[in-house]
């Protein structure tokens, strides 16, 4: 039986930070994600936004840890090679009752310490925005986008560098209190540790129910987005934001553009039963591009390439508003479970603030002593695509595989699919290329691209193609082939 000073339930965002941050000391870590890589859950469902801290009412963890994490991003991004670019958003008013909530958000993010806040006349905002009209805007300087895989790999990954273990397509079944600690159950065997740390986001609740009657329900919400092709990408150059709709406890369908010049639409608000019901919908993109409208009334249909959708993770119901503050305890009645507990928006911003204030509880369990060989390696590299012909040329000349293009839509080689399926974390699935370097999420979504990939995956790692996943354990892309290879050739 391996044991662990602190096991992990959950790779997404919030786990793999907590995991990066533990790394720093002389602990021994484990990570358990039931999916094929990290991020394969809600974290890499979102808008990718790092908040300022506007939102949240003064006071609350949601706030405090926002602001923090926030102001960590910097440093982060220069460490570990995730893109991070600061473009600030507006939130729009159409009318004189819709400013008094922009003076409301105001005051919320001075009480904050949110810097730079103005609210700006409708020919103001347009001067920066020429294709949005509104009333007034509230300029947030303070907000930024990420890929939130991008930033939740390198997490991840840079764990891994300094010993973290992370068991992939691994579910905990079962934990079981002992005199010092914990037994945790799951498909790849029995493990033991010290303190155990509840990450696992929609599923916190049935981690909890393994110890203990939960005080708590997770209310799903659905939430929706459209992809505009990069063709619009001048569409906007900063983030737009409606006044947030206060009964649902969301901010509201958004226009955002992404590090790779994609747009984003979205996201719908839409509370379900079901945990896993991931899917997108005809009328609910429907209903996104009425209300994107409003704000851009140009914005095309047929530029739409693709769609998504992720679930909130909610502590309150409709009836209560949706809106509930995060929850990070230890169990009273079980000593070393500590509980992330709806983690949701901002929570992607205060991850790493999150992650420092786990470690600080820590220091009650264990001598916190940091590891003097302590490393950080910047996991996401210039792309091929973004090099100069001169770059290109002594690439390619170095590494012929960088002269075969595999996606085509993103200009990714073959040299650089196989970089992504050489991760530190083992991880072998389609969504594990895409998510690392690209190759298909162009226009044309993979119709290319996936042929070449199986055929890498097939002759640079040996991988059967009955075995070859899409994005999760039971995405087997293929069932067998339709015609056998002859022993002749």
């Amino acid at each position: 039986m391996k044991n662990f000073h602190v096991a992990i339930i959950g790779g997404g965002v919030i786990g793999s930070a907590v995991a990066w941050e533990l790394s720093k000391y002389k602990l021994d870590v484990v990570v358990f994600e039931k999916g094929v890589d990290v991020c394969s859950g809600n974290s890499k469902a979102n808008s990718g936004v790092v908040h300022s801290g506007i939102n949240s009412p003064p006071g609350s963890l949601k706030a405090r840890f926002c602001v923090q994490g926030n102001k960590m991003f910097q440093e982060l991004s220069e460490k570990l090679g995730f893109s991070l670019k600061w473009v600030g958003k507006y939130i729009i008013a159409k009318d004189e009752e819709e400013t008094n909530e922009l003076e409301r958000l105001k005051k919320v993010g001075e009480e904050n310490n949110v810097p730079g806040l103005e609210i700006l006349s409708g020919r103001e905002v347009k001067q920066k925005e020429p294709n949005v009209s509104c009333y007034r805007g509230l300029w947030v300087p303070t907000a930024g986008i990420v890929l939130p895989y991008e930033f939740t790999i390198a997490l991840a990954e840079n764990a891994v560098l300094n010993d973290v273990v992370f068991y992939l397509e691994t579910k905990v079944n079962g934990l079981k209190k002992t005199k010092d600690g914990f037994l945790i159950e799951t498909n790849k065997g029995v493990f033991q540790s010290r303190v155990v740390i509840n990450a696992a986001g929609l599923n916190c609740r049935d981690v909890v129910s393994m110890l203990e009657k939960p005080d708590f329900n997770v209310y799903p919400c659905r939430g929706e987005y459209l992809i505009l092709d990069k063709e619009y990408s001048s569409l906007v150059n900063s983030m737009i934001y409606p006044v947030p709709v206060k009964e649902l406890g969301v901010l509201g369908v958004h226009i955002t553009p992404t590090i790779e010049g994609n747009i984003l639409l979205g996201p719908s608000a839409e509370f379900i039963d079901d945990l896993e019901a991931t899917c997108t919908t005809r009328d609910m993109m429907k209903t996104l591009m009425e209300e994107v409208r409003v704000i851009i009334p140009d914005i095309p249909e047929e530029g739409v390439i693709s769609a998504y959708s992720g679930i909130r993770c909610k502590l309150a119901s409709p009836s209560e508003g949706g809106w509930a503050d995060f929850r990070i305890e230890e169990s009273r009645k079980n000593p070393g479970l500590i509980n992330l507990l709806g983690i949701e928006s901002p929570g992607l911003t205060a991850a790493p603030a999150i992650a420092k204030k786990i470690s600080d509880m820590l220091s009650d369990f264990f001598d916190m002593s940091l590891k003097d060989d302590f490393k950080t390696k910047r996991i996401f590299d210039k792309r091929f695509s973004e090099m100069s012909l001169d770059e290109k040329s002594k690439l390619v000349k170095s590494n012929n595989r960088h002269g075969r293009i595999i996606c085509r839509c993103e200009q990714v080689t073959e040299g650089e699919v196989i970089d992504a399926l050489s991760n530190l974390l083992g991880a072998k699935s389609l969504s594990s290329v895409k998510y690392r370097c690209r190759a298909g999420m162009g226009r044309c979504q993979g119709g290319f691209c996936t042929q070449h990939i199986v055929r890498v995956m097939e002759k640079n790692f040996d991988m059967d193609v009955k075995e070859i996943k899409l994005k999760s354990s039971e995405s087997n892309l293929f069932v067998g082939r339709t015609r056998e290879t002859s022993e002749e050739g």
